[in-house]
């Protein structure tokens, strides 16, 4: 393949990227248009666990729509989003450790020190689990620079 297509082809791989780009700008993993895929981010803190949410209580922030499962959980996140959001917008904690992002699921999570983590999946989750502040200290580290 001549220089002039790969040029070509590298042109127009980064133009059709670059709406996923920079939507990744804010951060947040959403599942059809919504953060965490709809689940409640409250309820990890209230209910201790992952409960899904209705799309008659939503918030937006950080332009993602937030759905909770009472108008209480909603209110309760308007008012100070940075205590029931995840960390790493709802990416793979342990993921982000490695230097990468990757989805996450609902029943993957852990709270420590007043913060939620979220994981790809359960087996991830125990992976993480072996090493719980050292996957916070290289994630801290990477987030920034990951997207």
């Amino acid at each position: 393949m001549s220089v002039w297509i790969k040029t070509v082809f590298g042109m127009l791989a980064a133009i059709l990227l670059l709406p996923a780009i920079a939507g990744a700008e804010g951060r947040i993993y959403v599942k059809d248009g919504v953060a965490l895929g709809g689940t409640d981010p409250v309820a990890y803190f209230e209910v201790g666990e992952p409960v899904q949410g209705s799309a008659n209580h939503t918030h937006e922030w950080r332009g993602a729509q937030w759905h909770f499962a009472s108008a209480e959980h909603r209110d309760m996140f308007a008012g100070n989003p940075e205590v029931y959001a995840p960390q790493y917008g709802g990416w793979c904690a342990w993921a982000a450790a490695e230097n990468y992002a990757a989805a996450t699921i609902p029943e993957a999570w852990n709270i420590v020190d007043g913060k939620l983590y979220l994981n790809a999946s359960l087996r991830v989750k125990s992976r993480w689990e072996r090493d719980i502040e050292g996957y916070i200290r290289a994630a801290d580290a990477n987030w920034p620079n990951i997207f």
